[in-house]
């Protein structure tokens, strides 16, 4: 680092400058005309001193400025980010493990390979070195135990925390394949400067049998059959036939043979199987594994289907017609397992709120409010939707979920959020990523009360400012259940789905789940617990709520509330619930795989209450859903920033490309201060050196 300085005047006339020196020759001259015991020799050396201390002693009073400018030159940093996932190591070729400078046969050999590009750059460059799975991490690995793969966040990551550094080259070594996240070809543009990609696998897949996806309603009705479809896929297993099985508490109930007719083969199969027992129930689909098959962690799924005896019912309730109400409609009954009566508040006459297990108000102004009274002082779970037409203060007081100041009547544009801790239900991550992605609702400008804590599914996002205003809300209100969407427009959420994917899934999982949720509780059972979803993934945290209920229905969470989990091998887990705000919650954090019975008891009062429940830890497989490497995307990233792609077996070729690309070198950065001369520390030591100097001459000659 090199440090220059210089007096600069900024303000002040450099014209200071000679007047200064004039006064100190002037002081000196007067000092030192007619001295006594001092001879010419000393007597002109003390002038000299005088006359520059007392320049220097002015041009303090003047203030100038003093410059400091420094030259920090920056190595070029090569990032090095490794895949540190299972599929490495799951779908690896020969030529992977034979990559190493001794010519060893080592497994993650090319990691060796890898590291030894530090050593080979030499000082020239700042070499870093990282490897990710789900998240970022320092170093390189070779564990390969990475459940999920998130290339995306790690370049985000990498990006964040070398934001404005001399990045010179990004080195990449992975198999191209991502289950996680967003299509890291976007990320990798926001970096600058070349990307140089390793690329890891093999593009031919690998002999497998699996279940790609499965479509199923939650809930069915009983006595009635209900749909599964399932995605069947196999690769390099032409001739062989796919054995589909689906049992429930050990018993088949469906069993088929699909023969596989090609080496990369994919079948939607629609299984019909009837809802002929109350309650909730699991279902194991499998398909029988095949000789040779590289991994069978991918042939089985468990779902869960709720059985209820009777359809539920929903009122919704509108003043004037609006395009929202046909899509809240079709989107509720997409789920044959709800039945919506849409009605005019006019004609609400001789509705009775016990017929109904949720009733919907659709931005209900002032003028209806007298005739929902009777609807609101029920316990019919509610859901208002607001928009330009509600009344803020009717609807600030007929519920207590949301509350919303606006000093006027205005509309703003808000985008939907997804949060992170809402847990009463789950929302899939396709659903996610789409609405993060739909047009924007129309909202009331002004201020939100926040629900409590875990209550807000969607906040509202106003351009690209996220906020902790909700969209969507759920919680309870003495003892009902009340959801709250802060928005109009969901026929633009409608549009916007259909046109980008085709369907409506994202908006009809949307308000299923929340009308279910709602609805929960429609029994009014004093005690209920239920899970965040049934089916956890293999170190996803195990989130379990409960509810108390006292004799008028109020929401109440005084009393301790335990459970105790049992897996399939029998092993006991005893948990004691959290208190959150009015209810419980248990966050059990994560459990081994199988299969668990749960029993949650409390006591209110004298009286004893039980629920009991199952969940299923499922291994999490998504590393062996793709055996076939993605190198061109590994080629397209490595081309559109100026790199080149990479086999394992050319890694010693990198340091000389990195040293040949002439973008790549070192960066001097200036930096330039100013600062008032009074604050320069020396200065201050040069004028008392001088004085010192003086009085000491002075003191010797006799002078003083």
């Amino acid at each position: 680092m090199l440090f220059l300085f210089s007096i600069t005047w900024g303000t002040v006339s450099g014209w200071w400058v000679p007047a200064c020196l004039v006064l100190g020759l002037l002081y000196a001259w007067i000092f030192y005309r007619q001295p006594v015991n001092l001879s010419n020799k000393f007597r002109y050396g003390l002038f000299a001193v005088r006359a520059i201390a007392v320049t220097v002693i002015a041009l303090l009073l003047v203030s100038p400025l003093v410059k400091s400018v420094s030259y920090n030159p920056q190595k070029p940093l090569v990032l090095v980010l490794q895949d540190n996932s299972q599929s490495i190591k799951m779908f690896r070729t020969v030529s992977e493990a034979k990559v190493s400078p001794t010519g060893g046969d080592l497994e993650g050999a090319w990691v060796d390979a890898l590291a030894g590009l530090k050593q080979q750059l030499g000082d020239t460059y700042d070499v870093q070195e990282f490897n990710f799975d789900k998240e970022l991490n320092n170093g390189l690995s070779k564990s390969f135990n990475g459940k999920q793969t998130n290339l995306s966040n790690a370049l985000h990551q990498l990006n964040d925390r070398f934001v404005n550094q001399n990045i010179g080259a990004l080195v990449i070594a992975t198999d191209g394949l991502y289950n996680q996240g967003s299509d890291p070809q976007y990320e990798a543009k926001n970096f600058k400067n070349s990307i140089y990609t390793i690329a890891l696998g093999d593009t031919v897949a690998k002999r497998d049998l699996l279940i790609g996806n499965i479509n199923y309603n939650k809930t069915a009705f009983l006595g009635n059959d209900f749909d599964v479809e399932i995605l069947a896929e196999a690769y390099q297993s032409k001739g062989e036939n796919i054995r589909l099985n689906i049992t429930e508490d050990g018993k088949q109930v469906n069993s088929q043979s699909i023969p596989v007719t090609s080496n990369s083969f994919q079948k939607q199969v629609t299984v019909k199987l009837n809802a002929d027992k109350k309650g909730l129930r699991k279902f194991n689909i499998s398909i029988t594994p095949v000789k040779n098959e590289t991994s069978t962690q991918n042939n089985s799924e468990t779902i869960y289907v709720d059985v209820l005896d009777a359809k539920q019912k929903v009122l919704l309730l509108y003043e004037a017609p609006h395009p929202d109400i046909s899509v809240i409609r079709q989107a509720i009954e997409n789920n044959r397992n709800y039945e919506v009566k849409v009605s005019l508040v006019a004609d609400i006459v001789t509705v009775k709120p016990a017929d109904y297990n949720l009733v919907i108000f659709y931005q209900l102004s002032a003028v209806s409010n007298g005739a929902i009274q009777n609807i609101i002082k029920s316990k019919v779970p509610l859901w208002y939707l607001v928009g330009a037409q509600t009344d803020l203060n009717n609807f600030n007081s007929n519920q207590k979920v949301v509350r919303i100041s606006s000093g006027r009547l205005e509309m703003q544009e808000v985008f939907a959020q997804p949060t992170t801790d809402f847990t009463a239900f789950t929302l899939s991550d396709s659903s996610r990523k789409k609405i993060i992605n739909f047009p924007p609702l129309l909202a009331p400008y002004g201020s939100y009360g926040s629900p409590p804590a875990g209550g807000v599914l969607l906040k509202q996002r106003i351009g690209a400012v996220e906020t902790t205003y909700p969209l969507l809300s759920f919680g309870d209100d003495a003892g009902r259940r009340v959801g709250v969407l802060n928005g109009e427009g969901l026929w633009r959420w409608q549009l916007a789905e259909y046109q980008a994917y085709g369907n409506h899934h994202a908006v009809e999982e949307l308000f299923s789940q929340g009308v279910q949720y709602l609805t929960a509780n429609a029994n009014r059972q004093r005690f209920i617990v239920y899970t965040a979803k049934h089916v956890f993934d293999e170190g996803e945290n195990v989130i379990i709520n409960a509810e108390l209920y006292n004799d008028a229905l109020e929401l109440v969470n005084t009393p301790d509330v335990k459970i105790e989990l049992k897996s399939e091998a029998g092993k006991n887990y005893s948990f004691l619930f959290s208190r959150n705000d009015k209810s419980y919650q248990l966050d059990a954090g994560t459990l081994p795989v199988s299969e668990y019975n749960y029993t949650a008891t409390t006591k209110n009062g004298a009286k004893q209450f039980t629920a009991t429940g199952q969940l299923t830890v499922k291994p999490l497989n998504l590393e062996s859903r793709q055996s076939a490497a993605n190198h061109q995307l590994l080629n397209t990233i490595a081309k559109q920033s100026g790199g080149k792609m990479l086999q394992p077996s050319q890694i010693n070729q990198l340091a000389n490309l990195i040293r040949k690309n002439e973008n790549i070198k070192t960066v001097v950065f200036e930096d330039k201060h100013y600062n008032d001369i009074i604050d320069v520390k020396w200065v201050f030591v040069v004028i008392l050196g001088l004085l010192s100097l003086e009085w000491f001459i002075r003191k010797r000659e006799g002078e003083i």
